[in-house]
């Protein structure tokens, strides 16, 4: 509105207003461009800033200074940077690309630089210390390892029948004596489903279930699909018989449709547009053979004639993050604590770089996405398949399942094995992990004993949350700011799943064109879970609900053996088994595909290391001044469905019950397999209220017992009574014990006071009595809130707070 420049906005010289944060940003949003006019951008970047320099007065984050990418549009961040590079830190070694790596990887047989460089100059053999084993591969493995069952070279010569004896068949997770009837026995001794034999995708390692398959042939009256031609776009003219010609054959007065549909007498020469702009509301555009309308850019046909404006913020892709609409055109913006990329045009992280960490069977690598520093973080692991980050506190969780123990370790003390704390064990078989950064617990899934646990961060406190409808648990991915933790399950059923973080409200999110779903993980930001799925080969995501859902990305031959991913600002990194490797592709496009490390031995599980993945916020269990929410065990995060849901809830050991101020916790009385929500003393939560079950099913019961007695009795005394009333005073007549029918007189008011005239049974009134004396209601009135106070204290409370004076 001219004349009303609010201060979050800013003023065009003709006096048309934009918002303010719009100045600046490299694209012009005033029609004068008074907003990008060098006199009102000419600006001295701070410290934290990289100065662009020349007439482009932009300044970006000096953390992206020569980090590969132009942010600059005239890409001086990008200039001088072999110059300017820094010798790798003291210990690591400097490839011939400048990257630098972990004296480990040097001369180990394997190309990490990715040029090579790290196994030009290895001129002896590699040698193994005393307590090693050298594999036939020449890669060296402790020799505890040897004849455990579980090959650790890539060869498995530790484990073969020269060294360990018997059939030296390699260790395999899926391999077991005696597959289901579901299921097909590889050749290898695998176990994979049975649907999946000779569908044309091998599932076996040694590929067992595509071999002598029979050729696919389509009967007689089905189609063989192929690669169809279309003719479209303004090179082709399609006949009318179906005929596909090239558009410059169109009124050359040469049959070349069949028809003759090329070749039309009256509209041959006619320009349409010529007569009322041919009806269209912005541009006509002439062709041989009739006209066709098209809108300006920002525009698109609503019919065949009209324009209207693009909603191209209905398009996923066209922005990173937020999206603004409006006519003719649409804007794009960040995030807090992301900046919009001036060249780009995508929002990139402010502060430190980021860093990729990912298990590779018997170590954790880093990779920094900036820098490219390759390093190791933590050695001389068995089986490291899972792990999760506390950002804040530089500290790293992972799961060992050869070990079946969840370890923890300060990041820069990772690599001494004296510094990794063992935190859970007594596991079968650990897939998942995922850490609560706000309210301190760690949730894990167990394919051994098909569960989702829970244990706070010190492993002090643990119980069981889920083991009821699970298959096949894997991923598991949490978002403790709203409650919810999200899992997938590869099982029967493949699906993957969402529930309260303390285990309640549980729905399915995607059951639907899914096969092996393994890593998932959250877009933060954008509110989208992802998710690889190895069957089918693709990247796909859908919103927190389950709707919306994307394909970014499906290819057998990009994606063979996807086994989990991350997400950060465009990009997806996942790690694939089968191809031994680590990529990234854009997020938005599944395009600009690169490859970050190969030559693994397994990769597993791999997350981003960045403060914006892992935003702050309040501890619901810590919020006033009683520590860990009042609960005498475990304090859980509660979903967040409405503003009135409370916050937290809390929990007990496995085979405990919480007591009545459902704080503490007592001896279990019954045993039941679900979550204390629904455990052993059946308790649930219904608009607020606790309410016992056990208690009103039994008098449920009871009651409709007495009611069917009574019922049974009304028939009968029906069957064998007949009454009439009239205003006269009372006239009895009762027939005999041998007749059939008694007849009852009397006068309609009277009958309240001569209650032993009744037609039917006092106990009808007060309640009916049962045969053990108990005495049946007329109705059952269960206390669901709003009708009865309740003045107990609550699981569902929330912690209260402290009020200050101001």
């Amino acid at each position: 509105m001219r004349g009303m420049i609010r201060l979050s906005q800013f003023a065009c010289l003709n006096g048309q207003c934009v918002p303010g944060r719009w100045r600046c940003d490299g694209e012009p949003e005033c029609p004068d461009g008074s907003d990008e006019a060098e006199e009102t951008c000419k600006q001295t970047c701070p410290p934290e800033k990289f100065d662009c320099g020349g007439s482009t007065n932009k300044c970006v984050s000096l953390s992206w200074r020569c980090d590969g990418e132009k942010d600059c549009e005239n890409g001086a961040d990008e200039e001088d940077c072999a110059s300017d590079a820094k010798a790798c830190p003291s210990g690591e070694f400097m490839c011939s690309n400048r990257k630098c790596l972990a004296t480990v990887y040097v001369c180990d047989g394997d190309d990490d630089c990715g040029d090579g460089s790290d196994e030009l100059k290895c001129t002896s053999p590699l040698t193994c210390g005393p307590n090693h084993l050298r594999c036939n591969t020449s890669e060296c493995v402790p020799l505890m390892w040897s004849c455990d069952g579980d090959p650790d070279c890539s060869d498995s010569s530790d484990e073969g029948p020269e060294r360990c004896g018997g059939d030296g068949v390699p260790y395999l997770p899926n391999r077991r004596t005696n597959c289901t009837a579901g299921e097909f026995r590889c050749a290898n001794g695998e176990c994979v489903r049975l649907t999946w034999k000779c569908d044309g995708d091998p599932d076996c390692k040694d590929k067992s279930d595509e071999s002598d398959c029979p050729l696919l042939t389509c009967r007689p009256d089905e189609f063989q699909c192929g690669d169809a031609t279309k003719c479209e776009g303004p090179l082709k003219f399609l006949c009318k018989n179906g005929e596909c010609i090239d558009s410059s054959k169109v009124c050359d007065s040469v049959k070349d449709c069949k028809d003759r549909s090329d070749e039309p007498k009256k509209e041959c020469g006619l320009n349409e547009c010529m007569i009322n702009n041919g009806g269209c509301s912005h541009v006509c555009m002439d062709r041989p053979i009739g006209f066709e309308c098209q809108c300006p850019t920002g525009y698109q046909l609503l019919d065949k004639k009209t324009c209207g404006d693009i909603d191209e913020c209905e398009n996923p892709d066209a922005c990173s993050q937020i999206c603004i609409n409006y006519k003719g055109d649409f804007k794009c913006e960040c995030y807090e604590g992301y900046e919009m990329d001036p060249v780009t045009k995508t929002c990139k992280a402010e502060g430190k770089s980021p860093y990729l960490l990912f298990t590779n069977r018997h170590e954790i690598r880093r990779i920094d996405l900036v820098k490219r520093d390759y390093n190791q973080v933590v050695s001389t692991q068995k089986n490291a398949v899972a792990l999760d980050l506390d950002v804040a506190n530089n500290r790293i969780f992972w799961c060992d399942r050869f070990h079946r123990k969840i370890y923890s370790a300060f990041i820069h003390e990772a690599s001494d094995p004296s510094q990794q704390v063992p935190l859970v064990d007594s596991l079968q078989a650990p897939v998942g992990l995922a850490l609560d950064w706000l309210q301190h617990n760690l949730y894990w899934t167990d394919s051994g004993d098909k569960s989702i646990s829970v244990a706070s961060v010190d492993a002090t406190k643990r119980r069981v949350l889920i083991n009821t409808d699970l298959s096949e648990p894997r991923a598991i991915a949490l978002d403790p700011h709203h409650g919810f933790m999200y899992w997938s399950d590869w099982g029967t059923r493949a699906k993957i799943e969402k529930a309260g973080m303390n285990g309640v409200d549980r729905q399915v999110l995607v059951a639907d064109n899914i096969e092996w779903p393994n890593g998932i993980t959250l877009d933060v930001a954008n509110r989208r879970l992802y998710w690889v799925d190895s069957k089918l080969h693709l990247i796909a995501s859908v919103d927190l609900n389950g709707a919306h859902r994307r394909t970014h990305m499906s290819s057998a031959e990009r994606l063979g053996h996807p086994y989990a991913l991350a997400v950060f600002e465009d990009r997806i990194y996942w790690t694939d088994r089968d191809r031994a490797a680590v990529f990234m592709a854009n997020r938005l496009t599944g395009q600009d595909i690169h490859t970050l490390a190969e030559n693994l031995n397994d990769p597993h599980d791999i997350v981003v290391f960045h403060q914006l993945l892992q935003p702050q916020g309040p501890d619901s269990c810590n919020l006033g001044s009683v520590a860990n929410g009042g609960c005498e065990y475990l304090c859980l995060k509660a979903p967040q469905i409405t503003e009135h849901s409370p916050k937290y809830t809390c929990a007990c050991p496995d085979g405990q019950d919480l007591g009545p101020d459902m704080r503490g916790c007592v001896p279990g009385e019954r045993v039941y397999d679900e979550h204390f929500l629904l455990g052993e003393n059946l308790t649930v939560a219904v608009l607020g209220v606790v309410i016992p079950i056990v208690p009103i099913i039994a008098t449920v019961v009871f009651g409709l017992v007495c009611a069917g007695v009574y019922l049974v009795w009304r028939n009968w005394r029906r069957n064998s009574t007949k009454s009439m009333n009239f205003d006269n005073p009372v006239y009895r007549k009762t027939t005999g014990e041998g007749e059939e029918d008694e007849i009852h007189i009397g006068r309609t008011d009277g009958m309240g006071h001569h209650t032993h005239h009744h037609p039917y049974p006092q106990g009808v009134n007060m309640g009916v009595v049962g045969a053990g004396g108990g005495t049946c209601p007329q109705f059952i009135a269960l206390p669901l809130g709003g009708s009865m106070p309740d003045p107990g204290t609550h699981w569902y409370t929330e912690q209260p707070m402290l009020s200050t004076a101001k």
